[in-house]
């Protein structure tokens, strides 16, 4: 799964963050040419709203485009009526995984992984307060700005976005 431009193919999914208050849920939208995280949202509750706002999110980060094509799992929250009205008014295509097949998925379910391991250690997080603003610096500060990816030529999403635009409206 992977795509050639910005706003071509976005991917999202849902983990939980232990705290010593109970889990935090942390939904994402991936956009898959740059592995930019465009949108996330925290809750205590996984809900079809958590989803929906990641992905509210993502469309006010990256100008409401149209021609996106949005991939999750076919968790409850993704098949939700409230969120494929959402894709619906926007004329966002929705793909789903077939049942028990995670590899369409794999590059939302590979930055969780990433974020647990690098982030988080065995121990709970004081308080859900504490993890959200702990995952919102990992992500905004560290992951999309400073994190090299070996699939973008070890650069961080933000600079291999630049550059590719660089590329693109550079006049010879």
């Amino acid at each position: 799964f992977s795509s050639q431009r910005p706003n071509e193919k976005w991917v999202g999914d849902i983990s939980y963050i232990p705290t010593k208050e109970g889990f935090l849920y942390v939904a994402i939208v991936l956009d898959l040419f740059s592995r930019m995280v465009v949108g996330m949202h925290m809750s205590q509750e996984m809900s079809s709203t958590l989803v929906i706002h990641a992905f509210k999110q993502a469309q006010m980060r990256r100008a409401y485009p149209n021609v996106v094509l949005f991939h999750s799992d076919q968790g409850s929250q993704y098949s939700s009526f409230g969120f494929m009205r959402l894709l619906r008014d926007a004329g966002i295509d929705q793909s789903m995984s077939r049942r028990g097949n995670a590899w369409d998925n794999a590059v939302a379910e590979s930055f969780f992984g990433t974020l647990k391991l690098e982030l988080m250690s065995d121990l709970a997080y004081a308080s859900k307060e504490a993890a959200k603003a702990a995952i919102f610096e990992y992500v905004e500060v560290f992951y999309n700005r400073k994190r090299r990816h070996s699939t973008l030529g070890y650069l961080p999403p933000v600079q291999f976005e630049t550059k590719s635009y660089q590329r693109r409206f550079t006049v010879n």
